[in-house]
Order: structure tokens, then C-alpha cells, then sequence
């Protein structure tokens, strides 16, 4: 908090006139975050954000491969990345209403990169990036938005979506998560992978892992000259959303946060018997672990013990009533279809209590919004997508 004071003397040491008035919102502020940092939300819930994402990088770091050096390498486009589920949720209708600028030639104004990023050790440990911009001053400093794929997608599916936000003056970014897209051999990689993390106890493919990657793009993006540090956005769809969710709670560096139909109440959908939608759409590692586990069937304890084996804490201290709050301050906008079977709008009365506490706490409550679109399931509406544009330009760009 240096520099306030205006005349670089310390404010704590100014006892009168405008100095003791920046002591003072200096105090308050400290106080707020202290208050935060440790409280007791309506519900009951004890809270304290720093220890909860110390916590969490205490877990990301316990399963990974060798930790290296951020590298970064100049990649060719991949000839044609793997799709592997076609049941999951189309991007192609929500994206009918992408922002784009009025310029004409659009393809000859942007210029893309490619390239990958070694994240940690290993062959997952290389992360694929697409990034598009307008050509121009590589000096000017620009805002970007992170843009993350769903189950058995890719990055390159956000290509309209990428060329929509670099022609209005954002980087845009998009991966390929773990097992997914050029990091995929097969096309049933992403289901292999879980059934190994339930077998081994090894690796994280569900959210987390992939979660490490995107604090090292945090690392990465903050480093380059024509993007402003303090506007990078992140957002993504289904199992996107989820990463962006987590990646918001473990990296502060991500400063406006728009997960899509991915917040949900893990141990909430349990308790109330409604994680059949979600455990289907990877239900292969559900289906080995009832064997294993001597069930005739999957049932709530065969769904817990899988969320504790890989993906430790997602069912309890790192679900959605703890961890949405601790994006607070930063703009935060929940995008959900109130009929999502995976993502059951009951899940959310919780977390989008805590989270309004948690605003309030910053007087920020118009930094958060949660909107369940009515008559919609786990799809993408063109709703939505204006809605994320219009958050990220409300405050990246007023």
C-alpha cells in the first residue's frame, strides 16, 4: 500500500491533515481484509481465505510430476486436435452473438501465436497456448481474457470467440487442458487419465491439475510487454468453468472472473441426491470404482470417495460455499442454465450466500453477479456470451 500518502512519507507518521485521513483508509482497509480473512458466514461456515488457498497449493503441489522452470517454446498449428466427447456442450450456438468489431479484412488485422508453455515435468507438463491479437504496437499494453474449453474439447474451439475479443482490443488466450486437444494420444485420453488418477492416487486430471497450469500462464502472461497485468480475465465453459473457478481462487492475478456453467455444489448434490448428471458425464472412472469398490452399482459413497481420491477436498473444504468467496473483491459473474442437471441451481444457494457476505465485506456488492438463465440446461446461450462481454468491457475497459 506505498504511495499513498503522495508525498512518499510514510502515513503512519503524518498524525494530522491529509496524511492522518490516508492513515486511517489505510486501517480500514486492513481491517476488512482481516475481518475476511477470518469469519463466520450465515450458514455457520467458518472461513479464512488465505489459509484455505494455502491449503490448496499445498495439494496441487503433493501430486506433481518435477517442478521446472517456466519455458516457453514457438509451436506450428496443430494439424487436427483430438475431439473426444460429442455429447458434451456446443460452443457453436452460444457463440452466435460474439462481440465482434466492425473491421473490415478482420483476418489480416489479427495476428496469432502459437506456442507451449512447460508447466512442471512429464509429457502433461507441456501446455499448448493460442494467442490472438490485433497487429500494432507490441508495447501498447492491452487487457486479455483466458478462454478454457469443455470435456473433450479443445482451444481451437474458441477461435471465433478469440477473433471476436482480439478485434475489440483484448489478447486473447485459450489451452488445451490436461489430456485434451494436442495433449490427448487417443480419444478416450481424459477417461483414462481419471480411471489412473482413481487407481494410482497419482495425478489430478479433474480440474486441479490443469489448475497448475494456468497459475504458470498467470507467470507467463504477466511477463509480456502488450498485456496489462492488472486486466487479465479468465473464463471457460462446463468443465472450463471449472477451471476457471479454481484458477480465480489460486491465482489473484486473474482480476475478472466468468466461469459458465461449470460452479456447482459438490458435496451439496450428494447430500441431496442429485450428482447422477454430473458423474455421467465422465462416468467411466464411477463405473471402475464401484467394482473396486465391491458395489453393485454407483451410489453416494462410490461419488464421494472419487471426488476425495482425485480431486482431494472438491466435496469438502475446496467446494463452491468456501472458495467462490475468496475471489472477492474481484468481479466475479456466475453464469448457469436454471434447469442444469449438472449444475443444480440448489447447489448455488450457499455459495451465493457466502459470496455476497464476502462482497459486501469489500463494499464490492456490485462486483458480483450470479445468473441462472430460466429454461436452460447445460448448454451455452448467445445470453450468456453477450453477458461475459459485456462484464469484461464493464471493467476492463470503462
Amino acid at each position: 500500500m506505498s504511495g499513498l500518502s503522495g508525498k512518499g512519507k510514510n502515513p503512519a507518521t503524518v498524525p494530522h491533515g491529509n496524511g492522518e485521513f490516508i492513515w486511517l483508509t489505510k486501517m480500514k482497509m486492513l481491517m476488512k481484509l482481516t475481518i475476511l480473512a477470518s469469519c463466520t458466514f450465515p450458514s455457520g461456515q467458518a472461513f479464512d481465505a488465505q489459509k484455505l488457498r494455502s491449503d490448496f497449493h499445498l495439494v496441487l503441489r503433493s501430486r506433481r510430476v518435477r517442478e521446472v522452470p517456466l519455458r516457453v517454446e514457438f509451436a506450428k498449428p496443430a494439424a487436427k486436435p483430438l475431439c473426444q466427447d460429442s455429447t458434451q456442450p456446443s460452443t457453436e450456438a452460444g457463440l452466435e452473438s460474439r462481440p465482434e468489431a466492425n473491421i473490415s479484412n478482420i483476418e489480416d488485422s489479427l495476428k496469432e501465436e502459437r506456442l507451449y508453455l512447460t508447466t512442471e515435468g512429464g509429457e502433461q507438463g507441456r501446455l499448448p497456448v493460442l494467442i490472438l491479437s490485433l497487429k500494432g504496437n507490441k508495447h501498447q499494453r492491452r487487457p486479455a481474457v483466458v478462454f478454457l474449453h469443455g470435456t473433450g474439447s479443445s482451444k481451437e474451439s474458441f477461435c471465433p470467440l478469440l477473433k471476436a475479443y482480439a478485434s475489440r482490443g483484448y489478447v486473447a488466450v485459450a489451452i488445451d487442458s490436461r489430456y485434451h486437444g494436442e495433449r490427448a494420444h487417443s480419444a478416450t485420453a481424459y477417461q483414462e487419465a481419471l480411471i489412473s488418477a482413481w487407481k494410482t492416487g497419482k495425478t489430478m486430471p479433474f480440474i486441479y491439475d490443469t489448475v497448475w497450469d494456468l497459475i504458470k500462464l498467470a507467470d507467463y502472461l504477466t511477463q509480456r510487454e502488450d498485456i496489462d497485468i492488472s486486466r487479465i480475465g479468465i473464463t471457460g465453459i462446463s468443465l472450463g468453468g471449472m477451471h476457471a473457478w479454481f484458477a480465480a481462487f489460486a491465482e489473484k492475478r486473474y482480476a475478472v472472473v466468468v466461469p459458465m456453467i461449470g460452479v456447482q455444489g459438490f458435496q451439496w448434490a450428494i447430500d441431496n441426491d442429485k450428482w447422477q448428471a454430473r458423474v455421467d458425464s465422465i462416468k467411466p472412472v464411477f463405473e471402475v470404482a464401484s467394482e473396486d469398490l465391491g458395489k453393485s452399482a454407483i451410489d453416494k459413497e462410490v461419488v464421494k470417495k472419487v471426488w476425495d481420491r482425485i480431486a482431494p477436498g472438491l466435496a469438502s473444504k475446496f467446494d463452491s460455499p468456501y472458495t467462490i468467496p475468496t475471489i472477492a473483491p474481484r468481479p466475479l459473474l456466475i453464469l448457469n442454465g436454471a434447469e442444469d442437471p449438472r449444475c443444480p441451481i440448489g447447489g448455488l444457494k450457499i455459495p451465493e450466500s457466502n459470496a455476497r457476505q464476502a462482497y459486501g465485506e469489500f463494499h464490492r456488492l456490485n462486483n458480483f453477479k450470479l445468473i441462472a438463465e430460466p429454461g436452460i440446461a447445460h448448454q451455452i446461450t448467445p445470453y450468456m456470451t453477450k453477458e461475459a462481454s459485456d462484464w469484461f468491457d464493464r471493467f476492463f475497459k470503462a
